[in-house]
C-alpha cells in the first residue's frame, strides 16, 4: 500500500523521538530522516520505525481486507431501540406545564404502559419513563391541590 505524507510524518515523529531518547545515533537518524521522506510504502516506512520502542504505524492499517465475504464475518450486535411508549410519557411530562397540566394523565398512561413493554421486551428507556411518570404525576398533584384550595376558598365565603 502506497504511503501518505502524513504516514511519512508519523514514521518521522518516531524517528525524532528515537534519537531524542538517544536510540539512535546523529548519522543514523539523519540516514533514516532522508530514508523516510523517500519511501513509497507503509513496508518502507515500517523498516525504518520497527526497532523503535514506540514502534511502527498502527499495524491495522497493514494488514490485508479479509478473503471471506462480509455475510460470513460475525456481526455485531445491535443496540436494543428505545421504547417509544417512554418516550411519549417524557414527551407528555415534559409538556405539561405548558398545556396547562392536560398533558399529565397521558404522561403517566404511557409511563405505566412503557415500563411494563421494557420489563417484557428488555428495551432501553425506563429511565424516560420513570421521568414522564414523575412529571405527569406532579402535574395531577398540582391540579388536585388547585382543586382543594378553591374548594376550601368556597367553603370559607359561604
Amino acid at each position: 500500500m502506497r504511503a501518505s505524507h502524513a504516514d511519512r510524518e508519523r514514521a518521522v515523529d518516531v524517528l525524532k523521538a528515537g534519537f531524542a531518547e538517544g536510540r539512535l545515533a546523529q548519522a543514523e537518524y539523519e540516514q533514516r530522516m532522508g530514508r523516510a521522506y523517500q519511501a513509497q510504502t507503509h513496508a518502507e516506512l515500517q523498516m525504518l520505525v520497527a526497532d523503535l520502542p514506540q514502534g511502527p504505524v498502527p499495524q491495522a492499517q497493514f494488514t490485508p481486507r479479509p478473503a471471506v465475504p462480509a455475510t460470513f464475518l460475525p456481526q455485531m450486535p445491535m443496540p436494543q431501540p428505545t421504547n417509544g411508549s417512554a418516550t411519549g410519557a417524557l414527551v407528555c411530562g415534559l409538556i405539561a406545564p405548558f398545556t396547562w397540566g392536560l398533558t399529565s394523565i397521558p404522561a403517566v398512561i404511557l409511563g405505566h404502559k412503557a415500563r411494563a413493554e421494557i420489563r417484557r421486551t428488555g428495551e432501553r428507556g425506563d429511565g424516560q419513563a420513570v421521568a414522564g411518570l414523575v412529571l405527569g404525576w406532579l402535574g395531577i398533584g398540582a391540579w388536585a391541590l388547585f382543586f382543594l384550595v378553591m374548594a376550601l376558598l368556597a367553603v370559607t365565603r359561604a
